[in-house]
């Protein structure tokens, strides 16, 4: 082997192992600042989201989005499940920022203002969900079939007022999926709730949400109207008399 060919092997080989202990040190002294209130630099951000959105297009481009996204049916069911389950990070019409959203990083996009995105990213995302960034992986307690519903109802909201937000949400069946994790609008039509018998799809959409106690109920009263009759216990005297006491 040449002289200066050898030189020039050695030379790249030092410079690796030089940036690999560089990077090593770097790592284990804990300099970086992982905070979620302290911004990336702009070549780390740069990084991570070319890797994050190359990820996704590489496995989102196999995905084939089914021919119904403009089926209204499928649009309301997913617009239940939005509205329980993306709101709190990705906002709806009219929404002002939440604790979530604000103390995210990188901050979640408000999917209510964005430009109508691409139907076979929004599935892979919704599905896998995206590592050390908040966004959970829902294919895991969420059938296809729903988190189509999702991406059918996404491709709706940039174009939603907050009045048809609202309606469209009421008109849904509230939050199914038929991951076996939740239930689902056919058992929720015939188990009774917070709400009395009111069937789940039926609720107001400022009750949606669940809650431990109807709206100005204090937490001891219902507990108190539900609270069996004490059970008594009878002794028998001497002289025959019986007296009867709460247990």
């Amino acid at each position: 082997m040449p002289l200066v060919t050898r030189h020039s092997l050695i030379t790249v080989v030092v410079l690796v192992l030089a940036a690999l202990l560089a990077a090593g040190v770097f790592l284990w002294s804990g300099i970086y600042n992982i905070a979620a209130d302290d911004a990336h630099t702009r070549p780390v951000y740069s990084m991570l989201r070319m890797l994050r959105d190359r990820s996704i297009t590489a496995r989102a481009n196999e995905l084939q989005p089914p021919p119904n996204l403009n089926d209204p049916a499928l649009i309301r069911q997913g617009a239940g499940n939005y509205d329980s389950m993306c709101t709190s990070c990705h906002l709806g019409p009219g929404m002002e920022g939440t604790e979530m959203s604000e103390g995210l990083y990188p901050v979640p996009p408000n999917l209510s203002a964005d430009e109508v995105g691409n139907p076979a990213h929004h599935f892979w995302v919704i599905k896998h969900g995206i590592k050390a960034s908040g966004m959970p992986a829902w294919g895991k307690s969420m059938n296809d079939e729903y988190i189509w519903g999702m991406v059918a109802f996404l491709q709706q909201l940039p174009s939603l007022s907050p009045e048809q937000y609202l309606a469209m949400v009421a008109s849904s069946g509230g939050h199914s999926h038929g991951g076996g994790k939740t239930m689902s609008t056919s058992d929720a039509e015939d188990m009774p709730d917070d709400h009395g018998d009111m069937p789940m799809q039926a609720m107001p959409i400022d009750e949606a949400k669940p809650h431990g106690h109807p709206p100005g109920t204090p937490a001891h009263e219902d507990k108190d109207a539900t609270s069996p009759t004490p059970a008594t216990v009878e002794h028998r005297h001497a002289d025959g008399t019986v007296e009867s006491h709460p247990h």
